[in-house]
């Protein structure tokens, strides 16, 4: 079985191969965020080369951008489970993004849409495959699975400060693109280190399509065996909740979006005499999920130990609530902001520190929870129509931000500071349903010593 030796290993803390995968998409996301705090600076500036576009056609590139970056890992994700396996998929996707980004660094208009189409492509190879490794590394039921997607996740965030600091420190001060170049050099760090450390730290996870496992042939006779009525109810539930991920990632989206801009153009970011970066400011959701992610994932492990966890769709719905939330102290910064001259900028900060507190309650369940509830055969093409979720998301937070055009920042707060919190709410009222629906995939067992367990498959595959 791919994964349980991995896992077993290190049965009372974490397995090595999961700090590589940490390293690996900490490079990646460093690449990734660096550009992304970039690019509706750099397509509304008029100087350095910028492209001088309005607020509404940036913040429209900006939302198919990243809503096709996360609409291409449902190919990806297919394509590593029935042909390539997932680590040759995260190697490919990572030159692919490494291309893309050096070619941002050319100044040219031609080539800015080349270069996005390489990450857009390259994405979907590495996203979902990096993620399901993450899983592959655990038998199924074994409590450390959430606690290890939020180490993971912290991994994300450490890379999206490095990158608004050395991406957008370069992009605002030097050039637009020394930032997009900058961004390719750390993509680099994270291949080469995944290249040369794979086979030492993640034993055979990843490395053959699900189709090729031999232990999974064995158990479950063939592939193509139809999915039981458990496992159409399991997938129905991941559907259901990546619903509710589209309100969620709608309203959070707005950092490197309109809440962006706005901090460009309306926020006091004036400190000792000093002018701060914009990019700046979008790493207080990372530098509070790294000191907040520890305690989130103790917490959860305290109430699970006392048997009083919250189920998966519950803790989703605190996201959304903790979204809401955040969005009242940017009504106060649109508010000050409107009654003349710029906003303090606690409020934006208060804003992170709440949306972040969502994304921790949101996020890592979310991709630990795919891992855990997707038939095995079907576990990256799943987490692949999860990230769908954040490919609809993306695409209408920007059609969202751009209609602040026409309604002013202070209503589209609002209504999105409604929207989130009735969205969680719902959420919370249909949990018990949702988890029922799950047949018990979500919940923590003692991992059998011979490494096969009732659900096993999805560490197999995954």
């Amino acid at each position: 079985m791919q994964g349980t030796a991995a896992a077993g290993a290190t049965r009372q803390g974490h397995p090595p191969g999961l700090y590589l995968l940490f390293f690996t998409e900490m490079w990646e996301r460093m690449s990734y965020y660096g550009m992304r705090g970039l690019l509706v600076l750099f397509l509304t500036s008029t100087t350095m080369g910028g492209f001088g576009w309005s607020r509404e056609d940036a913040l429209g590139l900006y939302g198919t951008y990243t809503g096709l970056v996360y609409l291409t890992p449902i190919v990806g994700g297919f394509i590593a489970d029935r042909f390539i396996g997932q680590r040759k998929a995260v190697v490919l996707g990572g030159v692919l993004m490494m291309i893309g980004h050096l070619v941002l660094a050319i100044p040219n208009v031609m080539m800015f849409y080349v270069g996005l189409g390489f990450l857009i492509i390259g994405n979907g190879f590495f996203k979902p495959n990096i993620s399901t490794m993450v899983g592959g590394l655990y038998p199924q039921g074994d409590g450390r699975r959430d606690g290890a997607f939020t180490i993971f996740y912290m991994g994300i965030n450490v890379g999206a400060m490095l990158g608004n600091f050395i991406c957008g420190t370069l992009g605002e001060r030097v050039g637009w693109h020394w930032g997009f170049g900058s961004a390719g050099v750390g993509m680099l760090l994270g291949l080469v280190a995944f290249v040369l450390l794979q086979k030492k730290y993640l034993g055979d996870v990843g490395l053959a399509p699900v189709k090729r496992a031999e232990p999974v042939v064995a158990r479950e006779e063939v592939p193509k065996k139809a999915f039981s009525r458990d496992e159409i109810d399991r997938i129905v539930v991941i559907f259901i909740i990546a619903i509710f991920v589209v309100a969620f990632w709608a309203g959070f989206e707005q950092a490197g979006g309109l809440m962006n801009l706005f901090t460009n153009e309306k926020v006091d970011r004036t400190v000792f005499g000093q002018l701060v970066p914009t990019t700046w400011f979008q790493n207080f959701n990372s530098l509070f999920i790294v000191l907040l992610a520890p305690v989130f994932a103790a917490l959860w492990s305290w109430l699970a130990a006392r048997g009083k966890d919250p189920s998966i769709p519950v803790k989703m719905g605190m996201g959304l609530v903790f979204l809401s939330v955040g969005f009242v102290f940017m009504l106060g910064a649109a508010g000050q902001s409107d009654a003349g001259g710029k906003a303090a900028a606690h409020w934006v900060i208060l804003a992170y520190l709440f949306h972040t507190m969502g994304e921790l309650c949101l996020s890592p369940v979310g991709l630990s929870m795919v891992t855990k509830v997707a038939p095995h055969r079907i576990v990256s093409a799943m987490m692949g129509v999860w990230f769908l979720a954040n490919a609809a998301a993306n695409k209408l937070s920007g059609k969202i931000g751009a209609a602040s055009g026409q309604l002013g920042e202070f209503d589209v707060f609002l209504y999105l500071g409604i929207g989130s919190g009735i969205a969680g709410a719902i959420l919370i009222v249909v949990a018990p349903i949702l988890k029922k629906m799950m047949h018990g995939t979500d919940q923590l067992k003692p991992a059998d010593p011979s490494g096969d367990t009732a659900q096993g498959g999805t560490a197999a595959a995954a």
